[in-house]
Order: C-alpha cells, then sequence, then structure tokens
C-alpha cells in the first residue's frame, strides 16, 4: 500500500490524552476536519468568543458547557492544519486533571459528532498525512516507554530523522541502480554498458555495507528500547530479596531470616549504566511438599529459562549444597554471573570457578561489591555499558526483519551481477530490496503492519 495524503479524508476523533486520575490538568484532544466546529458548540471564552474565530496556535481560558450549563473551567487551544501534529485540524481542551470533568467533556465531544480515537490513531493520522515516517511514528511510542537517558536518545534520535535519513540515503542510491537495470531491459540495443560487472558490483556493495552497519546496531537499539531480562535465583534464604533491594536502591522485596519467604516472583525495573533491566526476584528453588512453594520453584524454573542474564546467588559464608551444585549444573551454557553473597560473613564457600565464569562477590546486606556487580552485568549486555546513540539506531524488532530482508535481496542480486545473470532477475532482487526498505519507513506497508505498530499506543496519543 503506497502511503498517500488523507488531509480532511476521515471522520474527527476524539480522547484523553493524559493519565486518567487525580492531577492538575487532563487533556482531551480532537483532531478532524469538523474538530474547530465541535469545539464551537461546547466551548466559550471569557470574552465570549468562540473556537473558530481564535488564531492558531493561542490559548484562550473560558468554560466548557453543556447546552449553557458550566461543566469546568479550560482553557482551549486551536492549531490549524497543516501546521498540527496530525496535520489537520487539532483541538486541546485542558480541563482539571479529575476523572469526572475529563469524561463529562469527553463525552460532550462524543455527543456533538466526534468518535473515540483508537489506540495511536492520532500518531496513526501523522503518519498518513505525511508529517511522520513509520520509522519516526515508532520512535513517539519509544519515547513514551523510555526507561533509561540512553534509552530516551535513541528514541529522540529516530524521531529527529536519523533513521529515516540513513534508510533514505540507501534507497535512493537503489533506486538510482534499478533504473539504470531497467533501463538495459527497456533498451537492450543500445550501448549502456550498465551491467559490466565491476561498477555496479561495486556501488551494491557499498549499499550493502550500509545495510550491515544499520543491522549491527539492531541488538543494542532492541535491548535499549525492550530492556534485558535478568533473573535473580538460587537456594532459599541466599540473599536474592537483598540483592534485588540493593540492586534498585529500595526496600521492594521483604526481606526475613526465614527460608522461602518469597513464594512467587518479584518484578521491577532498574537503570544500570544506561541499560534498562528487567530484574525478577524468584522463589528460592528446593525440592519441597508444600504445594504454594512448588508452585513458586516451578515459576521460578520457567523465568530462568526466559530470561536473558541470569545472577546464580551461593552463600559465601556457607559451604556448597546440592540445591547450590543442581542451579550451577542447570544454568550451564547460558548467560550468567555467578554472585557470592554474604562476604560481610566469615567465608566457608569453595568451589572451582570453571574458565571465563563471571563472579561477582557482594554484600546484599551492606552494599558491598554492588558496583563491581553492575558494572559486571552491563558487561556481559554490551561489553562495557551503553554509548550515547549518536547516529541511526535500529530499535525493534519489525525493522531488524525488514533490514535483513533488504539484505539477503541485495546480497542475490549481486551474486545476479558477479554471475552475469539476466537484468530481469537482477531488477527483481532490487526491487525486493527496495520493497523492504520502503517497508521500513511506510512508503510500501500493509495495513496489517501499520494496525501492529500503532495497537501498541495508548488511546490519546
Amino acid at each position: 500500500m503506497k502511503k498517500q495524503s488523507k488531509i480532511g479524508a476521515e471522520d474527527t476523533i476524539a480522547a484523553i490524552s493524559t493519565p486518567l486520575g487525580e492531577g492538575a490538568i487532563g487533556i482531551v484532544r480532537l483532531s478532524g476536519k469538523d474538530a474547530v466546529e465541535i469545539a464551537d458548540r461546547i466551548f466559550r471564552s471569557k470574552k465570549g468568543k468562540l473556537p473558530s474565530s481564535f488564531r492558531s496556535f493561542t490559548s484562550h481560558f473560558g468554560h466548557v458547557h453543556d447546552k449553557g450549563l458550566v461543566v469546568d473551567e479550560a482553557l482551549l487551544t486551536v492549531m490549524r492544519a497543516p501546521k498540527s501534529y496530525t496535520k489537520e485540524e487539532v483541538v486541546e481542551i485542558s480541563c482539571h486533571g479529575g476523572v469526572t470533568p475529563l469524561k463529562k467533556a469527553l463525552g460532550l465531544v462524543l455527543e456533538n459528532g466526534a468518535r473515540l480515537a483508537e489506540p495511536g490513531e492520532f500518531t496513526k493520522r501523522a503518519f498518513i498525512n505525511g508529517r511522520l515516517d513509520l520509522t519516526q511514528a515508532e520512535a513517539v511510542l519509544d519515547i513514551i516507554r523510555a526507561k533509561t537517558d540512553a534509552s530516551l536518545r535513541a528514541a529522540l534520535g529516530q524521531l529527529d530523522g536519523r533513521l529515516s535519513s540513513s534508510l533514505n540515503k540507501i534507497r535512493d542510491e537503489l533506486i538510482s541502480i534499478s533504473a539504470e537495470v531497467e533501463a538495459s531491459i527497456d533498451f537492450p540495443d543500445e550501448d549502456l554498458e550498465i551491467l559490466s560487472g565491476a561498477k555496479t558490483s561495486e556501488r551494491l556493495g557499498s549499499v550493502k555495507l550500509e545495510i550491515s552497519r544499520l543491522l549491527e546496531t539492531a541488538d543494542r537499539g532492541i535491548i535499549l528500547r525492550e530492556g534485558i531480562s535478568c533473573v535473580i535465583c538460587g537456594k532459599p534464604n541466599v540473599g536474592k530479596s537483598s540483592l534485588l533491594n540493593a540492586l534498585i536502591g529500595r526496600e521492594r522485596a521483604i526481606v526475613t531470616h526465614i527460608p522461602g519467604t518469597t513464594r512467587d516472583t518479584i518484578e521491577e525495573f532498574v537503570n544500570i549504566l544506561g541499560i534498562p533491566f528487567k530484574l525478577t526476584d524468584t522463589a528460592g528453588i528446593t525440592p519441597t511438599e508444600d504445594i504454594v512453594e512448588r508452585e513458586g520453584v516451578l515459576r521460578s524454573r520457567e523465568h530462568i529459562e526466559a530470561a536473558d542474564l541470569v545472577l546464580l546467588l551461593l552463600d559465601a559464608s556457607s559451604r556448597l549444597t546440592d540445591e547450590d551444585r543442581v542451579l550451577l549444573e542447570d544454568t550451564k551454557g547460558r548467560q550468567r554471573i555467578v554472585v557470592l553473597n554474604k562476604i560481610d560473613l566469615a567465608r566457608k564457600l569453595t568451589f572451582a570457578v570453571a574458565k571465563g565464569e563471571t563472579v561477582a562477590e557482594v554484600s546484599a546486606k551492606s552494599g558491598e561489591g554492588i558496583g563491581g556487580l553492575k558494572e559486571k552485568m552491563a558487561d556481559k549486555v554490551f561489553g562495557g555499558g551503553v554509548r550515547a546513540a549518536e547516529g541511526a539506531v535500529i530499535t525493534n524488532a519489525r525493522q531488524k526483519d525488514a533490514l535483513k530482508r533488504s539484505y539477503g535481496s541485495l546480497e542475490e542480486a549481486i551474486k545476479a551481477v558477479d554471475n552475469r545473470l539476466s537484468p530481469e532477475l537482477i531488477a527483481i532482487e532490487l526491487r525486493e530490496s527496495l520493497d523492504s526498505i520502503g517497508e521500513m519507513v511506510g512508503e510500501t506497508v500493509t495495513d496489517d503492519i501499520l494496525d501492529k505498530v500503532f495497537s501498541q499506543f495508548c488511546i490519546g496519543k
């Protein structure tokens, strides 16, 4: 599906664009050709003026009313098309931030001709109307969900068009080469010397290198966006909950001297050297006849299997137990750090450290060694923390998949050129490579992909 401008072609949508609950201000947003006309029916300024008389990007104090009955005091802002977020007529009504006034204002807007927006529909309209490409639209969601400064910087760079710029340069070069290939097909008798081999292969090789460089950023970008799943596991009473509290810097999990205090998993996001980690504190893994405790152990094992990184906790003040040995064997071969806890007590633990094994020594109770553990966690992910996201970064699986398909088609095109195969075959591979790049920015994209992208947004954005 080719993206086309649809300014004013759809109905007017509305939604509450701020979180529901008590707050100083809440915003009801409208977008569409009837947005200002609807606002005229429910709002009048203190000076008796209607929103249709307001200049663009000006805010006016007045009342939201229902057939003359005042509902709330509010500020109303008009943003005229095409210089608005959606490139349509946009109205924002800033009410008092309570559930009742916001719902009342939204209800009046809907009664007067708007319909409730779908998730992400405001940003979807910005994309359809050409204000954003698809990578920039995805960046809006990444900004909202950013968990660290590094992930925020990556998202802001994408919204600013860094990724779009890189992709468009690649796309322009592929279009240029494709045009020459097509010319050789359309004018076979002309002495174009397009497919002489070396020059075309060199140009395609340069494009392939640029795509490869972008693909190298994918794992880093996806981690910045989605975070690392990190499970803290060990036998009962080894200090797992204490370690969780030490890593996040507050008392999140209940800590007692009684084994089996944690019966279910506890999850918490934490920023460690710029990397978002989703820490999971699990129930102690041990043979048990207790039904609840057994279910907790089962869940712990499931979380370990799904984790990107495992922190296996051992008690440095006790000798190695059979439970410890089972866990050491079960997590062998996984990305893990063996954490020796309770180093503030007399040392009794001895075991052979395997070659290449990462070991950290800490006291979760006193905080000793926690900084070193964090550095080792970051090293496991990026080999030394997160560098500032200065360039274009691939930030999600959809982008990575499309770019890999483009790369694969380009490889086939280069092979076809090098082997002197028919121009028609080369043209097909180049078209597939181009289509995959177009899918990334939204130039060639299906409704299913758009629905999947924008369904992740909240209503009102």
